[in-house]
C-alpha cells in the first residue's frame, strides 16, 4: 500500500484538506480524464491584473509625482477595486470550492469541491457529474463526507489506496474506469471468531495483538485466558 513520505500535522484540518485536494487530480488524471484549467486561469489572469495595476500606478506617482497623475491614479484604483471584487466573486460564487474540473473518456463532465467544518475532522465533497449533451446533458449531483481517518496514519502519512477507493466507490464514472479500487469486504478488518482464538493460542502465539483489538473486551479476555478467569490456561477450557 502505497503511503506519502511526507508527514502532515493530523490536528490541522488545513494541512488534511490540502494534503487530500492535491491528490484528487493526480488520480483523476490518471484515469486518462482531461482536466479543464479555466477556473484557475480565471482566477490567475483576475489576480495578475489587479497587480499589474497596482505597481503601474506605483511607478507612475514613483516617476512623475502625484500630482501629475493624480487623475491617473484615481481611475487606477476604480479599476483595482473593480478586479479584486470580480475575483472575490469569482472565487465564491464561481468557483465555490472547486479542486477538480475535467471530462471523462466517455464524455461526461466531473467537478468536484471539496471543504471541511470548524473543529470536524471531516472532508466533505460535492460532487456535480454532467452528462454529454448528446445524453441530454442531464447533471447529478452527489455528496460524501467522509473522516480523514480513512487516509491518513496516526503519524500523518497520506495513504494511497484506501483514498481512491473513497473516490472510486462514491463516484459512479471513476468507479467504472478504476473497478479494482471499488471497496469491498476485503478492505474491511478481519473478524476473528473465538475458535481461531484458541488456534492462535495453542499455537503459542502471545497477546494475539491483532485478534484482540477486534474482538470486544469480554470475549477477547474469555477466548485468551479460558472461561473469563484472568490468568487461568487457556487449556482448561478445551479439557472440559
Amino acid at each position: 500500500m502505497a503511503v506519502s513520505a511526507e508527514r502532515i500535522t493530523v490536528y490541522n484540518l488545513a494541512d488534511l484538506k490540502n494534503t487530500s485536494d492535491d491528490a484528487i487530480p493526480n488520480y483523476l488524471n490518471s484515469l486518462k480524464f482531461t482536466q479543464s484549467h479555466r477556473l484557475t486561469d480565471v482566477r490567475l489572469a483576475l489576480g495578475y491584473s489587479a497587480f499589474v495595476v497596482a505597481a503601474a500606478c506605483f511607478l507612475w506617482d514613483f516617476k512623475f509625482g502625484f500630482e501629475s497623475t493624480k487623475y491617473y491614479t484615481a481611475v487606477a484604483v476604480a479599476l483595482y477595486s473593480l478586479l479584486n471584487g470580480v475575483l472575490t466573486y469569482w472565487i465564491f460564487s464561481v468557483e465555490k470550492g472547486t479542486v477538480y474540473t475535467g471530462t471523462a473518456p466517455s464524455g461526461e463532465t466531473l467537478r468536484i469541491s471539496t471543504s471541511t467544518k470548524k473543529n470536524v475532522p471531516e472532508y466533505y465533497l460535492s460532487v456535480e457529474v454532467e452528462q454529454p449533451r448528446k445524453n441530454g446533458g442531464k447533471t447529478e449531483t452527489l455528496v460524501v463526507v467522509r473522516s480523514f481517518t480513512n487516509w491518513f496514519d496516526e503519524a500523518g502519512h497520506f495513504v494511497v489506496k484506501p483514498f481512491q477507493s473513497m473516490l472510486a466507490s462514491a463516484i459512479p464514472i471513476v468507479g467504472k474506469l478504476d473497478p479494482k479500487r471499488l471497496e469491498s469486504s476485503e478492505d474491511q478488518p478481519p473478524a476473528y471468531t473465538s475458535e481461531m482464538l484458541d488456534a492462535l493460542t495453542s499455537a503459542g502465539v502471545s497477546a494475539v495483538g491483532t485478534a484482540a483489538e477486534t474482538a470486544t473486551g469480554a470475549d477477547a479476555s474469555s477466548s485468551l485466558t479460558g472461561n473469563g478467569k484472568k490468568g487461568g490456561p487457556a487449556g482448561k477450557r478445551r479439557k472440559a
